[in-house]
């Protein structure tokens, strides 16, 4: 299975787009290792997963895309599959506990499980993993760092603590 990659500006900083043929696989933050299932991805700035899943990320940091219209294909356990499907119905502009999302996946009592799947999705933004906080409101841990996550909130119109 071959690998496509792109770097593309944002007000978050560079972010590094991964796809294979017909779905995009991970979104990279500046300076983020490629994962190791897609190590030897070619640079292809015109590939088409590529080009639709930039521009929606423009739209997006915009103000003018509330939700993302893109194939994704997720590398990891069933379990973080499963964590990762429960972030993707969390509505813009609104947030989700740990233990909810824990719940909603079926996973309800592994919550620092969920956390932690959490922390490694691949596909962040698209899939909202931003959304998620504390059960006391706070903002917690992000593989961004907490700026990006108050920054992603904020642009959603989300209180932050």
């Amino acid at each position: 299975m071959r690998f496509f990659w792109k770097s593309v500006p944002s007000p978050v900083g560079t972010l590094t787009l991964i796809a294979r043929d017909l779905a995009l696989v991970a979104i990279l933050w500046e300076n983020e290792s490629f994962p190791l299932f897609a190590r030897g991805a070619v640079e292809q700035v015109t590939h088409s997963v590529l080009r639709k899943a930039e521009t929606q990320l423009q739209e997006y940091f915009a103000g003018q895309r509330q939700a993302f219209s893109l194939k994704l294909d997720f590398h990891g356990t069933e379990f973080q599959k499963d964590i990762w499907q429960a972030l993707r119905p969390i509505p813009y502009g609104k947030t989700e506990t740990y233990a909810r999302i824990a719940e909603k996946s079926g996973h309800s009592r592994a919550i620092r499980a969920a956390g932690a799947a959490i922390g490694k999705n691949p596909i962040p933004i698209i899939v909202p993993c931003h959304r998620v906080i504390g059960s006391n409101g706070k903002l917690t841990g992000f593989a961004g760092g907490l700026k990006i996550k108050k920054f992603l909130l904020e642009l959603e119109g989300c209180q932050t603590q």
